[in-house]
Formats: structure tokens, C-alpha cells, sequence
């Protein structure tokens, strides 16, 4: 039964108010990101150039079977399936491993130019990101599960005007529900070297099942990292958490928790989903897992005994694990998925 019913939902309303605030976005930039997800696909195809608002271009920050995989998978370009850009190599695709779940793209022009991925599914979900001009190959993962898809490469040539580099449709046949979800990718970023791989080993090396390794991990980063107030009110379009940072400064928005969480368990071999919708009207950022012994549970918190509750590792820290905040966070229908990442 729950205690002090009355405190407690007011330290959850103080709290909401504070990560709207923050970990959200204005009314404007929610409109942005509806605008950017319905970007209309005939203007990716033009051999010309054509104008996109920089606003709409830039992401947003967000404030199932067994897998049987191994514990570390390192997205790699194999080089068996390769494509360019017509009358150019600037832009080197390579979807190798499109059953594993990614395709990895490279851009090699010039240093100075500022690009963008847009990568579309099967289910009509346009994704935008970020791409380097530092010629790496990048990892973009199809999350839309098997299907269709298509990817474009833009660069910015002058203001708001990109031009079309590059091109693509392909079709996707995964070899598991799972596949997108176990290696890392440009949100959820780290290496065989990386802090969050060696601390994800070290919390779990006496595990006997994934549900023990979830609630470890998950109950670490809860405990560990507090909510970055001054961060939120000043994270820029386009941020990208970089997950030893957030781990070693013991804090961070939504996003970062996030994606702290999901590479911990990726790192593992546990399927999660790097999730961002909306709790509310507010743009949000939490984590979904799976395991052999429950499935996919959507908005996979910990067990305590008895029930499932939604991971939203940013809440259930902030609020301290209050009853009032479990119990928001253990209701999906206070949650939108928008974007898997």
C-alpha cells in the first residue's frame, strides 16, 4: 500500500515541473520534430538542390524470441556490399550486414561541409542525423524491422540549402527482431575500450540470468547519476551523449541516461531499445529490454517480486523511486513512443 500519498504526488508534480523544463522541449521545437518526421520524402529524391530549414533539420534532444547473442558486437564494414554516389565516391554506403540490423555510411569530400543522414523505413518514420565529414563510416540501424527502406546523404551548400549527395533504396531482411538492438550506433556509442563495457562486466560478473543483470544495472545508474539541471537548459540541437562522460561525471539529461543504460546492457547481450517520445507533451528519453525469461517487456523497469515497471531510469532517479513516481513510470499509457534507436 502506498505511504504519504499526499507528499508524495506533490514531490511528483515538483518534479515534473522541473524535468519539463528540462529534459523536454518547447511547444515550438515539438512542433519542429513532427515537422521533421513528416519531411515530405519527395523532396530526397531531386538531383537539384532544394531548401530545409535548419530547424526542422537538426534531431531533436530528448530531454521478440532469444536472441542468443554474444556478449560484445562491434558494427563493422565488410566491404561485400558497397555503394557510391553516382559520378562520385565522396559517399561510401555499406550495407554488408543489413540482416544484423545497420548499415554504415562515410562522407570523404570536403572537411568543412555539414551533412545529414535521412534514413526511412518500412513504416514511413523519417530519421535524421548528423553525419561527419571526418571520412569514418558511421553506424545507422534499421530499426523499422525487415522491409524497405531508403537512405539519403545531403550536404549543406549555402544558408538553408542542401544538395543531394547520395541516394539509395534497399531491402532489409533481418535475421532477428533483435538484431538492430545489440550493437552500439551514433546514440548509443562505445567500444570494446569503453568505461561503461568494463562496468557493465564488473556489476554483473556473478549474475546467474538477464533479469539479475537489468536490475544491477539498471539500480547502479539510478543511484550513481543525478539529473543535470544546468545541462538541460543548455544542451543545443543535434547533442549526441557520449556515455563515459555522463558515467564519469555522475550526471546527465534523459538522453544520456539512456543511452548510459543501453549501452551497459548491449554491451552484455541484452537487446534494449534507446527510446524517444513523449511523456505527456514533453519530448522524453527512457529504455525498453529484453530477456529469455520474460520477453519483450516495452518499458522494462526492474522485478521487484512480483511486476514489471516502465525503465525510465531519469525519473525513477530524480524522484528518489518516491511512490508517486513508480507508479507514472510504471503506467505506459503515460508514454508516446516516437523514434528507436
Amino acid at each position: 500500500m502506498m505511504k504519504n500519498n499526499f507528499k508524495n504526488f506533490i514531490m511528483f508534480f515538483s518534479l515534473m515541473g522541473l524535468l519539463l523544463s528540462g529534459c523536454g522541449s518547447s511547444t515550438a521545437t515539438n512542433t519542429q520534430e513532427e515537422e521533421t518526421a513528416q519531411f515530405p520524402i519527395e523532396l530526397y529524391n531531386q538531383k537539384d538542390s532544394f531548401e530545409l530549414e535548419e530547424a526542422l533539420a537538426e534531431p531533436m534532444v530528448p530531454l521478440s524470441g532469444d536472441p542468443k547473442a554474444d556478449v560484445f558486437q562491434q558494427p563493422q564494414a565488410s566491404g561485400t556490399i558497397v555503394y557510391t554516389a553516382s559520378g562520385s565516391n565522396d559517399v561510401t554506403m555499406d550495407a554488408s550486414n543489413t540482416a544484423d540490423g545497420y548499415v554504415m555510411v562515410k562522407y570523404t569530400g570536403n572537411a568543412s561541409s555539414k551533412l545529414k543522414v535521412i534514413l526511412t523505413g518500412p513504416s514511413g518514420v523519417k530519421y535524421t542525423y548528423n553525419l561527419s565529414s571526418k571520412g569514418n563510416y558511421e553506424t545507422f540501424i534499421l530499426s523499422d524491422g525487415s522491409g524497405k527502406y531508403s537512405l539519403g546523404v545531403y550536404k549543406n551548400i549555402a544558408a538553408t540549402k542542401y544538395s543531394t549527395l547520395f541516394s539509395k533504396n534497399f531491402q532489409v531482411s533481418l535475421k532477428d527482431e533483435f538484431a538492430p538492438f545489440l550493437r552500439p550506433n551514433q546514440y548509443v556509442n562505445y567500444n570494446e575500450n569503453s568505461q561503461v563495457v568494463s562496468l557493465a562486466s564488473s556489476l554483473v560478473k556473478d549474475c546467474s540470468d538477464d533479469i539479475e543483470k537489468v536490475e544491477i544495472i539498471y539500480d547502479y545508474v539510478v543511484k550513481n547519476i543525478t539529473y543535470d539541471k544546468q545541462k538541460a537548459q543548455t544542451v543545443q540541437s543535434g547533442y549526441v551523449p557520449v556515455v563515459d562522460d555522463v558515467l564519469n561525471g555522475k550526471k546527465g539529461i534523459c538522453f544520456d541516461y539512456a543511452a548510459v543504460m543501453a549501452s551497459m546492457l548491449r554491451s552484455q547481450g541484452i537487446p534494449t531499445k534507446l527510446v524517444t517520445g513523449y511523456t505527456g507533451s514533453v519530448y522524453h528519453a527512457w529504455i525498453s529490454t529484453y530477456t529469455a525469461e520474460t520477453g519483450w517487456v516495452e518499458g522494462i523497469i526492474f522485478f521487484d517480486g512480483t511486476t514489471w515497471r516502465l525503465m525510465d531510469p531519469t525519473f525513477a532517479s530524480s524522484g528518489n523511486s518516491s511512490d508517486a513516481i513508480m507508479k507514472y513510470i510504471g503506467d505506459a499509457k503515460n508514454y508516446k513512443e516516437k523514434y528507436l534507436y
